[in-house]
């Protein structure tokens, strides 16, 4: 109900975008009057053939009516072809209006933890198929079904009233439909998104699903999801199909009883032959609409739905705002009294966490597991916003601070690294239309891999794959951290930056830790190893969401060794810290 009550007070962009089209629909509508009045072609030249030219056996007059209904005909074919290209080309605009706001929208729900995948992508697609499909144009041609049928009754009262029954049938086996395959079709939609979202979920862990033999449990599961949505998509399916051979039926019977009826009044010589034919075909175009309507209305429906799963989307998201543009910040960094859960939860993570860094100094993060680490990290760079309290860099609050102008000052290297379909060039460049293949370089060796990256099949320019797929754990952590530093940012937050590397890509984590202290950039890093953790100005420990200790890692860190010696733990003397300090 609240997401109900949002969605009716909210105007959303696809609201926006089906607004835009409102003028482009009007023309289609007046298209539809010509089209439609063109329709009366046929059945006023046979109506003319039948009670002039026979009864004058004029040729001339037949031949003037013949070119004059050719030219009539080919006019019409003229304006429905322009209507079917105005309606290709509505859709196309709608699609390229929206696929970036939906793809936005996807990510910030992702950011929320709320599963979205790639459904509203499919949703778009299928808002986007009616409105370029015979069910939109039906709408369209509905209006002039009270008109045919009053030209009808123009002809003669008894046809019209055979032609009124039969819309009105038609029109009562049409709301039946509605009414008898709403709910399955509903509910095998919802099915069908939550099989998806599994299918998905499974192929982007085929590893471990290969690994531990969880297919068979995997697909069983999958499978019973699926052939959930199928019964329901069959249940409504054999109803739809129900009534559309009904309906067809309904059609034949109407054209009998037309044709009969038609018959016996030209018997009593009350219509003539032609008249009979004529009010036929007239009827015929007076009730295609409804049965078009009746054979997409699975179509209308599935686009119905999907038109709410998008508005609901949509209506919890906005386009950023364009805010006044700010100075490049030096990199002071103020953590104020913050209050943090992650999207979606109640229990807080982190609890009045509070502490400062100057520009160019390097705090160490420490603590045990759920402490805390990874919220605070993704906090710092704005992924996530504070329940209470402000992240701010010189001065300005990271989360009202607009993204495209904050990215390029931020460098992040997430925990689960992840890159994308490309080159590594265009990874390390964040996917600017138009890198500098010199910063390209500058950013891979301030994070010490050019050297590794152009021992690569084809140096900067080879393909990664999905994911990063054709590298080393190692390798893409290396140049996700390349990637943190493209454009020379002023903070950079690294969680976790050495969890997958070996000997040689630690001695280049340090290097470039080196690099960036020398620079005066601010960084803050979440690492476990000696070797990391000594190399910072600061040290940061937290517990329980809270600040346990803060300040040089001369006085921090034998605090936190004789801590984790009296707890028993063996790692930290061979001189690590405990496994409890690496989330």
């Amino acid at each position: 109900m609240a997401a109900a009550g949002v969605r009716a007070n909210t105007r959303t962009e696809l609201d926006d975008a089906l607004s835009a089209s409102r003028g482009v629909f009007g023309s289609v509508g007046i298209f539809s009057f010509f089209i439609n009045a063109l329709m009366l072609t046929v059945p006023l030249y046979m109506l003319q053939v039948y009670g002039r030219v026979l009864a004058s056996r004029s040729e001339d007059t037949l031949l003037m009516l013949t070119i004059l209904a050719l030219g009539l005909l080919l006019t019409l074919g003229l304006v429905d072809l322009a209507r079917s290209r105005i309606l290709v080309r509505v859709g196309a605009r709608f699609d390229n209006r929206l696929s970036d706001s939906v793809l936005s929208a996807m990510l910030v729900s992702r950011l929320r933890s709320q599963r979205t995948h790639g459904q509203p992508l499919r949703d778009l697609e299928t808002i986007r198929t009616f409105l370029t499909g015979p069910g939109l144009l039906a709408l369209f041609d509905a209006p002039w079904t009270p008109i045919f049928i009053l030209v009808i009754f123009v002809l003669h009262p008894v046809l019209g009233f055979v032609a009124l029954g039969g819309a009105v049938i038609l029109f009562a086996l049409a709301i039946v439909g509605e009414l008898i395959t709403r709910g399955p079709l509903r509910e095998a939609s919802k099915v069908s998104v939550n099989s998806h979202a599994f299918a998905e979920s499974s192929l982007r862990n085929a590893e471990a699903i290969q690994a531990m033999g969880m297919m068979t449990g995997l697909l069983r599961r999958w499978l019973r999801r699926q052939e959930t949505a199928i019964a329901l998509q069959a249940l409504a399916s054999d109803r739809a199909g129900g009534v559309s051979a009904s309906a067809k039926i309904v059609r034949q019977l109407l054209q009998i009883g037309m044709l009969g009826v038609g018959a016996y009044l030209a018997i009593r010589q009350v219509i003539t032959p032609g008249v009979m034919v004529v009010a036929s075909i007239i009827m015929a175009r007076a009730l295609a609409p409804v049965e078009v309507a009746i054979n997409s209305w699975r179509s209308f429906l599935s686009a119905r739905s999907a038109y709410a799963r998008l508005q609901d989307l949509m209506a919890q998201w906005r386009p950023a705002q364009e805010p006044m543009k700010l100075p490049k910040p030096s990199g002071v960094l103020a953590v104020e009294g913050v209050v943090a859960a992650p999207p979606g939860a109640t229990k807080a993570i982190l609890k009045g966490v509070s502490f400062a860094l100057s520009k160019g100094e390097m705090l160490g993060l420490i603590g045990p597991n759920a402490a805390g680490k990874s919220t605070l990290a993704r906090l710092l760079v704005g992924v996530w916003e504070p329940a209470a309290g402000h992240i701010r860099l010189d001065g300005a609050d990271v989360c009202r601070w607009n993204r495209e102008q904050l990215g390029p000052h931020v460098g992040y290297l997430p925990q689960d690294v992840e890159l994308f379909d490309g080159t590594v060039a265009e990874n390390i460049a964040r996917f600017h239309e138009q890198p500098a293949g010199d910063k390209v370089v500058a950013a891979a060796k301030r994070a010490d891999v050019h050297e590794m990256i152009l021992e690569l099949p084809e140096g900067y320019d080879t393909p990664i794959g999905e994911g990063g797929s054709v590298l080393s754990a190692g390798q893409r952590q290396r140049i996700a951290l390349a990637r943190a530093l493209y454009g020379d940012p002023v903070l950079i937050v690294l969680d976790e930056p050495n969890s997958n590397l070996d000997a040689e890509g630690e001695e280049a984590l340090r290097t470039a830790l080196t690099n960036l202290r020398a620079a005066g950039k601010t960084v803050v890093v979440i690492a476990h190893r000696p070797a990391i953790i000594n190399a910072v100005d600061k040290l940061l420990v937290l517990r329980d969401g809270r600040v346990n200790m803060f300040g040089p890692p001369a006085e921090v860190l034998p605090s936190v060794t004789h801590a984790v010696v009296n707890t028993g733990e063996q790692s930290a003397r061979r001189g690590t810290l405990d496994n409890q300090t690496t989330r």
